[in-house]
Formats: structure tokens, sequence, C-alpha cells
């Protein structure tokens, strides 16, 4: 994002007011996209970073959203309280973000997510157990749907083409949850504006507490390529994330097979407490 604030270059043996604000705020700023009513994600033209942007006060971050909503990029804030910032902060390695560029008063600094919040690798957390996240689909996703719905009727041109098929090769890789109701049956069910019926997957457990508030639902994880085995006969395809990025995806429906095995996932609760714990730890909150 184009602006005139400074870049901050701390000394290292010095306290890092920026990091500083992070661990302590009793609140922070951040751009949220319109068009996927998430985090705004940017790749920093020269770092490469996948950054979002945090404010400490709301007037720098209103600032911030007028700055790009003049480059035509439709975008709002939201306030993460004090108790909300662990999850927050967690949440961005499940949405493949690396980096925060975070803003006090005229001055900024890109942080490094893994220096500020670390956690242990999911492969040596998961005990055996399933653990579903798609970072880098995610975070492709969401790139695309900036673009996609940022103006109507957008052409698809050759960057959307190219973040297409980045998204059907990261997809076809991953495994996903898939609601199940906790009692009785059937299937959840999203249906669009357009009128076409969609099942809901979910790349991770974060975006499944999301639409699982009520606690409805159970998780079941399928791997990608099954998931037309499992896919209802009203369904025309499946919805990835529908509170978040919303992104529909057609599915070639196949001959279900009987007892499919599936494979048991960690607990929603158990995934997002392990994450906070491996959060607070090194934010020295225990």
């Amino acid at each position: 994002m184009e602006n005139e604030t400074k870049q901050t270059n701390t000394n290292e043996q010095e306290p890092d007011i920026f990091a500083q604000k992070l661990r302590e705020a009793d609140s922070l700023y951040a751009i949220l996209s319109g068009c996927t009513k998430e985090p705004y994600v940017y790749c920093d033209p020269e770092t490469m970073d996948d950054a979002i942007l945090l404010f400490t006060d709301e007037e720098g971050a209103k600032a911030g959203a007028q700055k790009l909503a003049e480059q035509q990029i439709p975008v709002g804030i939201a306030k993460v309280d004090r108790k909300s910032l662990l999850l927050f902060y967690t949440s961005l390695y499940t949405m493949g973000v690396n980096a925060i560029q975070v803003h006090v008063g005229e001055e900024q600094k890109m942080i490094q997510l893994t220096e500020f919040v670390r956690r242990k690798d999911p492969e040596e957390s998961k005990n055996g157990k399933v653990w579903v996240e798609n970072p880098e689909l995610h975070l492709t996703m969401l790139y695309y749907m900036q673009d996609l719905r940022r103006q109507p009727n957008q052409e698809i041109t050759p960057e959307l083409n190219d973040l297409q098929e980045e998204i059907g090769a990261h997809f076809t890789k991953g495994r996903y949850i898939v609601p199940l109701p906790e009692e009785g049956n059937g299937i959840p069910l999203v249906k669009l504006k357009s009128g076409d019926i969609f099942q809901p997957i979910f790349t991770d457990v974060i975006e499944f507490q999301r639409f699982n508030r009520e606690k409805k639902f159970r998780p079941v994880v399928v791997d990608a390529l099954k998931l037309a085995q499992v896919l209802p006969e009203e369904a025309k395809g499946i919805v990835l994330n529908p509170l978040g990025v919303n992104m529909p995806l057609t599915v070639q429906k196949v001959k279900k097979q009987p007892e499919a095995p599936v494979q048991k996932p960690v607990s929603v609760e158990a995934q997002i407490d392990a994450a906070i714990r491996e959060v607070q730890a090194e934010a020295g909150r225990e």
C-alpha cells in the first residue's frame, strides 16, 4: 500500500515498540477486505511478504483504509480486542500470511509472523491424528477474490487465470473439513444468490468454528479427491469457507462408494486451544 509514513529500522538492542504494541495493546485495528470479509492481504513489492495491515489507533486505520479506497480497493476496518488477539494472530498462519505491517502513529514496520507468533509444526503436534490446514490455497483464494470482486462484472485477466490455476493445483493436494450434524441425518447446504445449492467445506478448524458457532455439527476430514463421493445429489458443487472467502467450485459427481473411510480429525477445540497455548508460551503470557 502506498503511503507517506516512515519505515522504521529499530536497533536490535533496543526494545521493539512495534512488537510490544502487538503483545500489549488493549485493541488493534485491522484492514478488512470488502471482497472476502477477512483481513486484506497484499504482497509487498520489495520484500515479497504476504502481509496484512494493523494499526494501533482507529484514526490511523481509517486513513489507511481511505488510501486503499482511493485505489478502488473495497476495504473496511475491524477492531480486534485484547482477548481476541492471540486467536487473530494464530489465524494468520491458516491464511498463509507471513508478515504484519504494523502502524504506530506515522511510523510503520514490517514484522515477520514467525518472529512474533511462533508455534510448533503441526506435523509434530497432531499425535497421529489429522491436522487440517491449507494455507497456500487459502492465501491464493484471498488474492483471487480480492481482485475478482473488486469491481462489478470484472473481466478475467491473465493474472486471474494464473491464480485460478494455482487454486486448482493447491485444492487437489488438500484435505478439508466437511460438517456433519451432531444428531440426525442430512448434510448442511448453502444456497448462493444464483439459487444454486452448494455443500460448505472448510480449509481449517478456525473457518469451521466460524460456521459452527452453535455447535450443531461435527467435523469429518475428507481428501480433495474424495469430495465428489460425499457430495449430496442436490448440490452443484462445494463452497469453500462460506463465511469468509466464500468461493464456490463445481464438482463433477461420481458414484458414491459404500462406507468410504474417513479420517478422524483433531477436535476443533483441541486444535485451537493448542495453537493458542503455543502462542501464549512464546508471548510469555502463561
